[in-house]
């Protein structure tokens, strides 16, 4: 009897251990299978299923002794912990050399965001679920994470160049599909009732309008160009970094140089061409109200420069370069708009067929001569 409640006793202990004893707990209760938990040498949560209480108790406190002594990695390959803010500060400092002041003004402000999820974390613990996690928490349009994954792959790009991390988790992040098929562009009617709407409330804005509509450069292209990089004699004005980050040259046709023109008159003193002015929204979102021109944007301004080109029968590779697109690949959306083009290389199979004539070469095969048969009397 004394036996058996000191067992019982001896039972009671080792559960209350067990309770007792942090990082190690049994999944399904009564299992008798233990798993432990732990923080790893890159700071993440790790779990592993063990098997016994002793064998895990001893394996979590060896798992604790290797996060402390940083055994996540050999010992000679063994370095002090990078964080992602580190990375982050090399990246902008990169953006901020190679890229556009408008790419890199970008760049600043998605890092904040990222820096708001990954500041203090390890950056060889982030991983692609972790990426994947924040995304889903947003309420974005496919395009927006597409812009964020590329700046983190940009990010940890220079961090391996740099010899701080050893992988890069963006580049297993999905790729969201963006529906870029449709063009708004401007119509004839829409153009109307668009220039009596500017004439009305802003008429000082007209020639900003024309401008675009007549040059298709970008927006923050067209607010930051300065005079010193228009020439009305050569009917020329040069971005001096675009976009992409390379210099390019965009003709000016008499709509474009009479703008200039008035421009100049408007802002004699001013270095840049639109006088200073940041961006239109302030005036450009009210006019589309009064014309009441719908799910229209000033980049759609852009897009009708573009359009109306291939709808004049301008080739593809024509706008590709007059747009300063990097690739062909984005100045085909406008292939469509060119149905004249697309018949004419269809109506090629109307045409009659030719008659074969003598030299034509017969493909079938030769027929076998055949030795005449004598008949029987």
């Amino acid at each position: 009897m004394e036996t058996e409640t000191l067992a019982i006793a001896v039972q009671r202990t080792e559960r209350k251990l067990r309770r007792k004893e942090r990082g190690v707990f049994e999944k399904v209760p009564g299992s008798g299978v233990w798993w432990i938990r732990y923080i790893d040498a890159r700071g993440r949560f790790r779990r592993e299923k063990v098997g016994t209480w002793t064998n895990a108790r001893d394996l979590y406190h060896k798992r604790k002794t290797q996060a402390f002594e940083g055994k996540k990695l050999p010992e000679k390959l063994r370095r002090a912990t990078v964080t992602f803010a580190e990375i982050a500060r090399d990246a902008l400092t990169y953006a901020k050399i190679h890229k556009a002041a408008t790419s890199y003004r970008c760049d600043a402000g998605r890092m904040e965001v990222l820096l708001a999820w990954f500041r203090e974390y390890p950056a060889e613990s982030i991983m692609a679920q972790d990426i994947e996690r924040q995304f889903q928490k947003q309420e974005w349009a496919p395009a927006t994470p597409n812009r964020y994954r590329a700046l983190l792959s940009l990010t940890f790009r220079l961090a391996i160049r740099n010899g701080k991390v050893k992988e890069n988790p963006a580049r297993l992040v999905a790729h969201r599909h963006e529906d870029n098929a449709r063009i708004r562009f401007l119509s004839a009617g829409e153009e109307k009732n668009l220039r009596k709407a500017i004439e009305e409330r802003c008429p000082q804005r007209t020639p900003e309008f024309d401008l675009a509509l007549n040059t298709g450069v970008r927006l923050s292209e067209q607010y930051g160009l300065l005079w010193e990089n228009v020439s009305i004699p050569l009917q020329t004005l040069t971005i001096p970094r675009s976009k992409n980050g390379s210099m390019r040259h965009v003709p000016l046709n008499q709509g474009a140089i009479k703008a200039l023109e008035t421009l100049r008159k408007q802002h004699p003193a001013s270095e840049l061409v639109c006088g200073g002015a940041k961006e239109p929204r302030r005036w450009f979102e009210p006019v589309l109200k009064d014309a009441k021109v719908l799910n229209f944007s000033w980049h759609c301004l852009r897009h009708t420069f573009a359009s109306r080109l291939v709808m004049a029968g301008v080739d593809i590779r024509t706008v590709q370069e007059l747009l300063g697109h990097k690739t062909i690949g984005m100045t085909v959306r406008y292939s469509h708009l060119a149905p004249k083009h697309t018949l004419a290389a269809v109506e090629r199979l109307d045409a009659p067929t030719e008659t074969p004539t003598d030299t034509t070469t017969d493909t079938r095969p030769p027929m076998q001569s055949v030795e005449p048969v004598a008949v029987l009397q």
